[in-house]
């Protein structure tokens, strides 16, 4: 199967917006947790696990930053605010929806280039991923 292209990913909270200007995102990477069962007597000496809580990672993305967007200027409210909302990640790679905070907007100005921002959000629920 060929692979796809990532261009027209999109990013929309509920009191947001939808993000503009976002030139990449990665996450919310989802991971499960395991307890050890091992016993004396578990077959062949081998290590045994049950699965326990499914966790979920950050969603991470960057942006052309521009002060004057209103989208940009309501990140850094969402942060400061400290205000969980529905995040909507959509376009090629389906629809991906959780609830979460903002928990980190770096903006970064460099003398030879774009101003940009990297922006992390937290998902405080379940992230429904596409079927």
């Amino acid at each position: 199967m060929a692979g796809l292209a990532a261009f027209g990913v999109t990013l929309a909270g509920a009191t947001s917006g939808t993000i503009v200007n976002v030139t990449s995102v990665s996450g919310p990477g989802l991971s499960l947790d395991v307890e050890d069962v091992t016993a004396h007597d578990s077959t062949g000496a081998w290590e045994e696990v049950v699965a326990t809580i499914v966790r979920s990672g950050e969603l991470s993305f960057d942006i052309n930053y521009n002060q004057a967007a209103v989208t940009h200027r309501a990140l850094i409210t969402a942060l400061t605010s400290r205000t969980a909302e529905v995040w909507t990640l959509g376009g090629p790679m389906g629809a991906w929806s959780f609830n979460g905070y903002v928990v980190g907007f770096e903006p970064t100005a460099p003398h030879e280039g774009k101003m940009a921002a990297s922006v992390r959000i937290k998902p405080t629920t379940t992230v429904t991923v596409p079927a």
